[in-house]
């Protein structure tokens, strides 16, 4: 039995462009992923992910619970007719949660925490989608690099 609690804290790498909208609009987007159209974070501030993902900034979520929430009303809006759900990434093992939630044993060093939906019709697009879920300033702040002490 796993515990899909949220972790305390939330970890996006990217442009500081990109995260700079995310920060003040709260704007996101959902890129598709083994049938689903996902949003992905790490649970880790780790040096190494900004090499890994190209980044020259992190965004860091402290609030994951009203996040989680406000993201999820947000992608319901949008998409009313998708179910969403968000959980741990496994590694080297099927996911209980499914194949978006299933990477190989090489993408460990990521710490993966995925949002996802799934489409509730048979033939739905899986174009991405842009939304917006308002300011996340009260919880949430841009590192760049520089700002890593480990």
């Amino acid at each position: 039995m796993h515990d899909y609690k949220r972790p305390p804290t939330l970890h996006r790498y990217g442009p500081r462009s990109e995260l700079e909208l995310a920060l003040t609009l709260g704007q996101f987007r959902l890129t598709p992923s083994a049938n689903c159209l996902t949003l992905s974070f790490s649970q880790a501030w780790d040096k190494q992910l900004f090499d890994l993902f190209g980044a020259d900034c992190c965004l860091i979520i402290h609030n994951t619970e009203e996040f989680g929430e406000r993201l999820h009303r947000a992608v319901q809006r949008a998409l009313p007719s998708w179910a969403g759900i968000d959980g741990v990434v496994e590694y080297g093992a099927r996911a209980a949660l499914g194949a978006a939630f299933t990477k190989g044993t090489q993408d460990a060093a990521e710490q993966e925490w995925l949002f996802a939906w799934r489409s509730m019709q048979t033939q739905a697009s899986l174009n991405p989608i842009v939304v917006k879920i308002g300011s996340l300033e009260n919880f949430a702040e841009l590192r760049d690099r520089d700002a890593y002490l480990a």
